[in-house]
């Protein structure tokens, strides 16, 4: 069940983070992939600063769509804006 829970928060926050970012995203998978990351980034963060568990639903997502929007800057700072398509 928690596995699902991954993917939904995910799915979500990739989604949303495409749409954030201007752009036309990775693609369904890999912004499923970017958002379960990124709420891994978005958790370590929030755990960083004192926040840890701090409320449910909408607070995890809003978490991950923060991890998913760092970890975007950031492969795009890498590559050059080139990553379109993974």
């Amino acid at each position: 069940m928690f596995i699902i829970w991954w993917i939904i928060v995910g799915l979500i926050a990739g989604f949303l983070t495409g749409k954030l970012m201007k752009g036309s995203g990775f693609g369904p998978l890999m912004d499923i992939v970017v958002g379960i990351v990124g709420a891994i980034v978005g958790g370590f963060i929030m755990r960083t600063l004192g926040f840890a568990d701090q409320g449910g639903l909408i607070y995890t997502i809003i978490v991950a769509i923060v991890g998913a929007v760092i970890l975007t800057l950031l492969v795009r700072l890498v590559t050059g804006g080139r990553a379109r398509n993974l």
